[in-house]
């Protein structure tokens, strides 16, 4: 009998089954420190326990993306292992806020699955939920993949294409219990530019930029205990070790605090893109557009839709060619929702 996993192929998954994850992770202020030390993190919310309180939280919670990468890593043994590619994102909400000394799990269910026309991949859609201690969902998220064939000669299954919401509306987002920005401090946030000084179509340059390294990436993807072998084996890519798209997303929304430091907190994911691969040597710069606005039903408190652009090339305001592709310097293209003072 086979003891070690070799990951799950196409024809393994199934509409309606649910894998449970291994291994549960309890994260603490280590994780911080590591994530603000690999990414230029710093927003207030997340790096002050005192601002946080002011903002009526109970301390300083972990970053939100710290939450995604902990319970995505989880999933890639089950999901992505066998992946060509991650092709997108959904109806991703973060519902509680994860604190120091909390345990997270994940859990995903299949969706979906389409085999490709050239009969060696298909596409898989999972659900994948993170939970803590307490059985509280924490963080959920629709991702789809393309996966490889392990026995070419398995039937099609039959499509299905779950029915998911281009762009969640402001009723889907969760405020976190107690938060509040009646005591905000703009000063020690960073900027004075708050919820109405940002116009919908505006295009911010967040003008910094950061030159992604070899061994930062993979300490980055072994934080998160992400295993996919395209991120530190050559032997799978030859033309380099492909950057894990999450360390690409930290490190934009990172840089986008120039320009938007009081964007807070991450409450939705819309839809997201790795539009090129990503390699070490290369120089990240972002730009973000202002797609919506709207009030949420706690006064003072404003959500702010962003679509958030990694370049390679440093460009700003350009994404797809005449052709609808993606230009060859778009990296990541991350549709998302953020709560910030009204």
């Amino acid at each position: 009998m086979t003891k070690t996993n070799s990951g799950r192929f196409f024809e393994d998954y199934k509409v309606g089954d649910v894998i449970r994850h291994a291994v549960p992770r309890t994260v603490a202020e280590g994780e911080r420190a590591l994530y603000h030390a690999l990414y230029p993190a710093r927003h207030a919310l997340y790096s002050s326990d005192a601002f946080a309180a002011d903002c009526g939280l109970d301390g300083s919670p972990l970053d939100d993306l710290i939450a995604f990468h902990v319970v995505f890593g989880k999933t890639v043994p089950d999901v992505s292992l066998n992946a060509v590619a991650n092709l997108g994102y959904a109806e991703g909400r973060w519902l509680v806020p994860v604190y120091p000394g909390d345990t997270l799990r994940s859990e995903s269910q299949v969706i979906g699955v389409k085999e490709n026309s050239n009969g060696k991949t298909g596409v898989v859609y999972v659900r994948t939920r993170g939970f803590n201690q307490n059985d509280d969902v924490v963080l959920e998220y629709v991702r789809w993949v393309m996966v490889r064939k392990g026995n070419l000669d398995a039937p099609a299954p039959e499509a299905v294409l779950p029915d998911l919401k281009k762009v969640l509306s402001v009723e889907d987002l969760v405020v976190p219990e107690g938060l509040t920005f009646d005591d905000y401090d703009f000063g020690l946030a960073g900027e004075e530019h708050r919820w109405g000084d940002y116009e919908i179509g505006e295009v911010i340059d967040h003008v910094d930029g950061v030159t992604i390294e070899e061994a930062e990436h993979m300490i980055a993807t072994r934080l998160w205990q992400n295993t996919a072998k395209v991120h530190f084996d050559l032997t799978f890519r030859p033309e380099g070790r492909l950057i894990y798209g999450g360390h690409v997303i930290s490190m934009a929304r990172a840089l986008s605090f120039n320009g938007l430091a009081n964007a807070q907190m991450i409450v939705g994911l819309n839809g997201g893109a790795h539009a090129n691969p990503c390699f070490a040597g290369t120089t990240v710069k972002a730009w973000s557009e202002v797609l919506d606005k709207a009030e949420t039903d706690v006064p003072g408190v404003g959500a702010i839709r962003l679509r958030l652009v990694a370049t390679s090339d440093g460009s700003v305001g350009q994404l797809k060619g005449e052709d609808g592709k993606y230009l060859p310097g778009v990296l990541l293209d991350l549709d998302y929702w953020a709560l910030m003072p009204i």
